[in-house]
């Protein structure tokens, strides 16, 4: 009889070598995206910025706007191995002279989930007392205080598909949120005014299937509400022939060519072990 173990090895490897990658995308999920945290004591004129991203290898920039949208400050962070990264914003020259709340980006790249945004009240040139937190993690751990809830406008997007969902919240629930959406070319091809809810949550759905959607590249999503500073929140979107193109890591290619390499080798070792022996 036959023995059928040289089989059952080549099934098994096989299944494994399929296996593996999800098992190693498990793994990776909870390391993919970013985190931002600012905090500050009352009446100081400084800014303490941490925060953890899962791609180490790449250098956080760190952008801060003005109630008027003026860029005042720029810095550039290069987390530790861990992903770890932190650094500190000086408050006292005459670019934070403006009253309001001023907004802190920190970004990686265009992927919205490597790209958080902050907000610190300043007065005089000090900052209120603040510990705010943006997360795009899957998984994220806190300790310590928790964070005060973030004043002013924010903004979440989930885009598949044909479909962008927006949602997000503001403490002013006495005015409407205008959303506007440009193609790369700055042309405007979406507006939208939503109502907040009485707790200031926020939500719309935007397709992605109509003739002004048909350019390539990066779509930028603002929400604002119109005469108040500070309450406004941006990402961008990637949209390919209409439909979004979907952030795929490196780490999730490599895994996935390693995979489909050794399918090949397994299956072609295979068709030999069954070759007739003479």
């Amino acid at each position: 009889m036959r023995s059928h173990k040289g089989s059952i090895t080549v099934v098994s490897l096989t299944l494994l070598v399929i296996l593996s990658p999800m098992i190693f995308l498990q793994a990776f999920a909870a390391e993919q995206g970013m985190s931002l945290t600012a905090t500050a004591s009352a009446g100081s004129n400084t800014i303490s910025i941490s925060g953890h991203t899962g791609t180490p290898s790449k250098d956080v920039s760190i952008v801060v706007t003005s109630p008027n949208g003026n860029i005042v400050t720029i810095d550039q962070v290069t987390p530790n191995a861990n992903g770890d990264y932190a650094t500190t914003i000086q408050t006292n020259s005459a670019l934070w002279k403006q009253d309001g709340l001023y907004t802190i980006t920190a970004q990686q790249s265009s992927a919205l989930m490597y790209t958080l945004s902050v907000q610190v009240e300043i007065s005089g040139g000090t900052t209120a007392e603040t510990s705010v937190s943006q997360s795009s993690l899957d998984s994220l751990v806190t300790s310590g205080v928790t964070p005060a809830p973030i004043r002013g406008l924010t903004m979440e997007v989930d885009a598949g598909g044909f479909k962008i969902a927006i949602s997000g919240h503001t403490d002013r629930t006495d005015a409407a949120v205008v959303i506007v959406v440009k193609a790369p070319n700055g042309n405007i091809v979406t507006v939208e005014q939503v109502t907040p809810n009485a707790n200031g949550d926020f939500a719309t759905t935007i397709h992605t299937s109509s003739v002004l959607w048909k350019q390539d590249g990066l779509y930028t999503i603002k929400a604002e509400q119109v005469g108040i500073n500070g309450f406004s929140a941006s990402a961008q979107v990637e949209i390919a022939e209409g439909a979004v193109i979907p952030e795929f890591g490196t780490i999730a290619v490599m895994i996935l060519a390693v995979a489909i390499i050794s399918i090949i080798a397994v299956s072609a070792r295979s068709r030999l072990s069954v070759l007739p022996k003479y």
